[in-house]
């Protein structure tokens, strides 16, 4: 099977890998609100929304940040527990999850 279209718009050559890509493997993109990225991201179905929050978060900022200052949301609305499978969560395969920072930041 073919990699979903939406996986290959603007994003690297580089794929995220969570959970070893263990089981039927989802073939996503995240992308991050404020620093207009995206990326490739391979899980199962059954990782947590927590897991490719954490590995994407990793990617988008490697000197490191806190999780608990951004939210992950699945066409347009906040997953609001992140502890539950994708599948769970109602991510298909090609879905875009945005990562986005909880509260509004000011711009000075």
């Amino acid at each position: 099977m073919s990699t979903p279209f939406v996986t290959e718009l603007r994003t690297s050559d580089e794929v995220i890998v969570v959970d070893g890509g263990k089981g039927d493997t989802l073939h996503l993109r995240v992308q991050a609100a404020e620093l207009w990225d995206a990326q490739r991201l391979d899980a199962p179905s059954s990782a947590s929304v927590e897991s490719v929050k954490a590995a994407a978060l990793a990617q988008f900022y490697p000197s490191g940040t806190s999780s608990d200052e951004f939210v992950v949301k699945l066409r347009g609305f906040e997953i609001l527990d992140e502890s539950a499978s994708l599948a769970a969560s109602g991510v298909k395969d090609g879905s875009t999850l945005l990562i986005a920072r909880r509260r509004r930041r000011a711009v000075r």
